[in-house]
């Protein structure tokens, strides 16, 4: 395989899919937002590889098992497809906030394993959520933070304190139509 030049780092719940206060805890509970979908298909056809990096702590709070949240994301995967798209690789972490995972964003883990995965520096490679610990995780690799106000983002947006140089979109189609313009 070639040196991929195109990789995009998305966050799942609140990006892709609407969020819960709740947890997202089973595949019907697992809704795409208006357009992602299609945001993701306008990126796979313009060349990008899209990584999906997702702190799941539902798993580590016994909410749902692992079978429901491969459930969820075959779900995912199908739609993506069914729009044109493709989500190369999913990282998730099931461990809860209290724990003291090196992969639990803010901290970098599932980056770096992105990174490696697909043999990309990390240095401005976007990398697409809706909370702080999101764009934290992306600084923290030399990656492009970019705020999406979907999900938790127009709360994360109001309370500030984002890295410097995070970048803000309405909503992840908006950032596929600059990224493929």
């Amino acid at each position: 395989m070639g040196q991929i030049t195109k990789l995009i780092i998305l966050d799942r719940d609140g990006v892709i899919n609407f969020d819960s206060d709740r947890y997202i805890k089973s595949p019907d509970e697992w809704q795409p937002i208006p357009g992602s979908l299609e945001a993701i298909a306008q990126l796979t056809q313009n060349g990008w590889h899209i990584a999906v990096a997702t702190n799941q702590a539902g798993i580590g709070r016994g909410l749902f098992d692992m079978a429901t949240l491969n459930a969820m994301h075959a779900k995912m995967h199908r739609s993506v497809a069914q729009a044109g798209g493709r989500i190369e690789a999913i990282f998730f972490c099931p461990d809860t906030s209290d724990s003291n995972s090196p992969n639990r964003k803010p901290r970098p883990g599932m980056n770096i394993a992105i990174g490696e995965r697909f043999n990309v520096p990390l240095d401005g490679v976007p990398s697409v959520g809706d909370s702080l610990r999101d764009l934290q995780a992306a600084a923290a690799v030399g990656a492009r933070p970019i705020l999406v106000l979907t999900g938790k983002g127009a709360k994360t947006q109001k309370e500030g304190g984002l890295p410097p140089g995070t970048d803000i979109y309405p909503d992840l189609a908006a950032i596929a139509a600059e990224l493929c313009a």
